[in-house]
């Protein structure tokens, strides 16, 4: 399928997909063969504590915070042939302008995936490497829902710097510079 296509048809899917490399991959729908299940309770809670918690101070700085259902823009990946990818990330926050018919991002400034089951190695390995292609990028963050831990990488110039969190603890995440605990990602999770 063609860039253009997948775009097309994107809008009357019954159900969200990714595009990488002319394929579409469904994120959710009955009986299909690489969809995704739908997301566990603690894996929305968690999406929606950090959204909630960003979306304050993304709006003081004339931010946009989306929540699942944004997709962003990837002009090509080396480890694939160098097309275009279309991901759905469950946070994602760009600081430049976003038209209301917006339907994907192509300079997010931080990303959010919770892991799941399903998807953490996905996240940690091709994600990980495709948005951290994106120059607008300046943080990319995964928070676990099997153990309470998250991993946050912030660009540092040409590279990227690691910080680690368990059980309890502090993130700064960049471009609206929010201090986040691990308390308030999972507030109301069992995890």
């Amino acid at each position: 399928m063609t860039e253009a296509e997948y775009l097309e048809t994107e809008e009357v899917s019954p159900y969200k997909r990714e595009y990488m490399d002319g394929f579409v991959y469904a994120l959710h729908g009955e009986d299909l063969p690489h969809a995704q299940a739908g997301a566990l309770g603690k894996h929305g809670i968690i999406v929606l504590n950090i959204a909630t918690i960003l979306r304050p101070l993304a709006r003081k700085h004339k931010c946009k915070v989306y929540a699942s259902n944004m997709a962003v823009r990837i002009s090509g990946s080396p480890l694939i042939s160098g097309g275009p990818l279309y991901y759905y990330p469950d946070v994602v926050l760009t600081c430049v302008p976003v038209g209301d018919n917006a339907r994907f991002l192509e300079q997010p400034c931080l990303i959010v995936e919770v892991l799941s089951e399903s998807t953490r190695n996905i996240d940690r390995r091709e994600k990980m490497h495709d948005y951290r292609t994106l120059f607008s990028l300046q943080g990319y963050l995964m928070v676990d829902t099997a153990v309470r831990a998250a991993r946050l990488y912030i660009r540092n110039g040409d590279d990227w710097r690691e910080e680690y969190v368990e059980s309890g603890g502090t993130l700064t995440l960049p471009c609206v510079d929010i201090r986040m605990t691990l308390e308030e990602m999972y507030e109301d999770t069992e995890v």
